[in-house]
């Protein structure tokens, strides 16, 4: 369930919910469209179970500064999270790249607060600085 900011975030200025493009199933062939449902599902199973099972979830990769610095604010703020870790730069592009196809965010670290994709580094940050993150946080 949704908190009011965060369902009120899923809506555009004039009320009317926001979506981000994707192709129809309609518009796939039936092999399409089994081979993009089961593009490295055990990952996705693994990311819904984590994100669905902790209050804050980072997932991210090994050598990334972006991940590294979110990892380091959470510690310095006190705050307990889960880290998942999928490769590097040379290693498990493709569980990345089916996280990425899941969650519509192009990049890492992904954040997720209380199940709620909340952003990537830029977003984290500003977000623990006002405190918005523990209101988030506190809503139960």
């Amino acid at each position: 369930m949704l908190t009011d900011d965060a369902e009120a975030a899923t809506r555009n200025a004039g009320g009317a919910p926001l979506a981000r493009p994707l192709l129809p199933d309609a518009r796939m062939t039936r092999d399409a469209a089994r081979f993009t449902a089961e593009f490295h599902a055990s990952v996705i199973r693994e990311v819904e179970q984590a994100v669905l099972g902790s209050p804050i979830v980072v997932i991210g990769m090994a050598w990334n500064a972006h991940v590294r610095n979110v990892l380091r604010a959470f510690t310095d703020a006190k705050l307990t999270f889960r880290y998942l870790e999928y490769g590097s730069y040379v290693s498990m592009w493709r569980a990345r790249l089916a996280i990425k196809l899941w969650s519509g965010w192009p990049t890492f670290p992904q954040v997720f607060i209380r199940g709620v994709l909340f952003g990537g580094e830029d977003l984290t940050l500003a977000a623990l600085a006002d405190g918005s993150l523990r209101k988030t946080l506190d809503q139960a």
